[in-house]
């Protein structure tokens, strides 16, 4: 997980992370992100492309994470639960 993120990161125009994230409340959506630092050892910050803003998300609530072309999405791209 942290690979693909840091593979992200490094790739920042190129590439961009679709995964299903579980929120504080146990919704689960689909969000698509662009990475862009690790914050701590259990978390990072993101772009959302869903929410067109930064956003902290805690890598234990990340699920099914793979990397996609960044050309295959535009802001924003509508949240699937």
């Amino acid at each position: 997980m942290r690979r693909l993120l840091s593979m992200a990161m490094q790739r920042a125009d190129d590439l961009v992370i679709r995964m299903e994230y579980v929120d504080s409340k146990g919704k689960r959506t689909t969000r698509i992100v662009s990475p862009i630092r690790f914050l701590a050892k259990d978390r990072f910050l993101g772009l959302c492309l869903c929410r067109c803003e930064p956003r902290q998300f805690q890598l234990e609530r990340c699920d099914q994470m793979e990397l996609k072309s960044a050309n295959e999405y535009v802001m924003p791209v509508p949240m699937a639960s």
